[in-house]
């Protein structure tokens, strides 16, 4: 209703201007050269409507033809972008149906028409690898990691690449650079730390890992590798109080006590890992610089004194009582030793005592048949795989698993001992 009154109002407008203009008297005329033209009012104001009229169409038409061209490049760029669109939309439909053709022919056609965008260039690298072309993926992703606004992208690509390819080193660069791309990511912290692990960069292991990472493990570890006596001495102290049961953490704190001249101090950390974890590594350690036999098993009294009923400690005592001639003394202990574990070292200690004694009797011929038969003598052991090592590491070279790695008996004696590598610390097998 509203609308209908309204074209009446514009409509009776419109006719009383009509009527106005028909109504207007007199008349108008002007001469151009020898052309005279004379009409009426009326007539003269229509004349002068038609031709604004036609001047405005006129122009109208005039800058539609200079504008063409623009138009023409703008419905060809929204032709090209739509097209482009949907190369996308079928190439991410390829990727998630793991067709490895179509997506790498939709992507290439989203690149042709929208340009080397990060969707398109993440789109290229995507198809390349679903296809198994690492070569057209890392083009695409090094494309990628040149841009700024999308450079985290591709480095996060390359860095799994490297990582595929097991090259530590090319992917700790890539990791840095992306940390640089993109400050904070947590994906990428847990990355890192992986890379260090794997690298065997283990400060930066300690400064990457989270707050269920065994620090110990690794603080013994960067001790070890760190050039600096300083700062390896802040590693190894931070390792030991963080696990004071973990011997490779004691045994680097007290060897960086030592090259600092604090030999008290070394001996005081040994005698209380010894407390905590008696472990032959220990008692290697702690003995060391003493050359004498029965200075040796002073030594190794003062040692045990926080834990002396343990059978390393009697074992411990023993062997240094053995080694000073004091068989009886040595006996004493090994038999304690003997009560409380039934292992081969403990018989091949009792079969050396009963030699010195008794070069050709009967007891040394019965505990080495016993050696025969006993248990499996105590090594490192991995507590996630079970595998048994010759030496420490701060990770299971069978497993990987970090920190798992313990003196104990293992629990199946058949289980393969592997050769130590470089990343030892420490470590020795009874």
């Amino acid at each position: 209703m509203l609308r209908v009154i309204a074209v009446l109002i514009v409509s009776a407008v419109v006719v009383a201007i009509a009527w106005f203009v028909a109504h207007l008297p007199g008349h108008v005329g002007f001469r151009v050269g020898d052309i005279t033209v004379e009409a009426s009012a009326p007539v003269m104001a229509l004349a002068g409507l038609v031709l604004l009229i036609a001047l405005y169409a006129l122009v109208r038409l005039i800058v539609g033809v200079l504008v063409l061209p623009r138009r023409l490049r703008r419905w060809s760029g929204e032709r090209r972008r739509s097209q482009g669109d949907a190369a996308v939309s079928r190439a991410l439909v390829a990727l998630a149906a793991g067709d490895q053709g179509d997506a790498r022919r939709e992507a290439a056609r989203a690149r042709r028409l929208l340009g080397d965008t990060p969707q398109t260039l993440l789109l290229s690298a995507q198809a390349g690898r679903l296809a198994g072309r690492d070569t057209e993926a890392e083009a695409a992703f090094r494309a990628l990691a040149d841009r700024p606004d999308a450079a985290f992208l591709g480095l996060r690509g390359l860095l799994r690449q490297a990582v595929a390819r097991q090259d530590w080193a090319e992917a700790a660069a890539l990791a840095a650079r992306a940390e640089a791309a993109h400050p904070g990511a947590s994906w990428l912290r847990e990355e890192r730390a992986q890379l260090a692990i794997r690298s065997g960069h283990w400060k930066d292991a300690l400064l990457l890992s989270g707050p269920d990472a065994p620090v110990a493990a690794y603080g013994a570890a960067a001790a070890a590798e760190e050039s600096d006596p300083a700062e390896a001495l802040r590693l190894a102290r931070q390792a030991w109080k963080d696990d004071p049961t973990l011997a490779p953490a004691a045994l680097a704190y007290a060897a960086r006590l030592r090259q600092a001249g604090r030999e008290s101090r070394a001996q005081s950390v040994l005698r209380s890992a010894w407390t905590a974890a008696p472990q032959p590594d220990i008692a290697e350690a702690a003995l060391a610089p003493v050359a004498d036999p029965l200075a040796r098993l002073k030594a190794a009294t003062r040692l045990v004194d926080g834990n002396p009923e343990h059978p390393e400690s009697r074992l411990l005592l023993a062997r240094c009582a053995l080694a000073a001639g004091l068989t009886g003394e040595a006996r004493r202990h090994a038999e304690a030793a003997r009560t409380q574990l039934n292992q081969r070292r403990v018989w091949m200690l009792l079969a050396e005592v009963e030699e010195r004694e008794h070069p050709e009797g009967e007891r040394v011929r019965e505990a080495l048949r016993r050696a025969a038969t006993a248990d499996a003598d105590p090594a490192w052991r991995c507590g996630a795989c079970g595998a048994t090592h010759a030496a420490w590491h701060p990770v299971c070279p069978v497993c990987s698993t970090p920190g798992r790695i313990r003196w104990e008996s293992p629990a199946v004696s058949s289980l393969p001992v592997v050769a130590p590598e470089e990343t030892q610390i420490n470590g020795r097998s009874s």
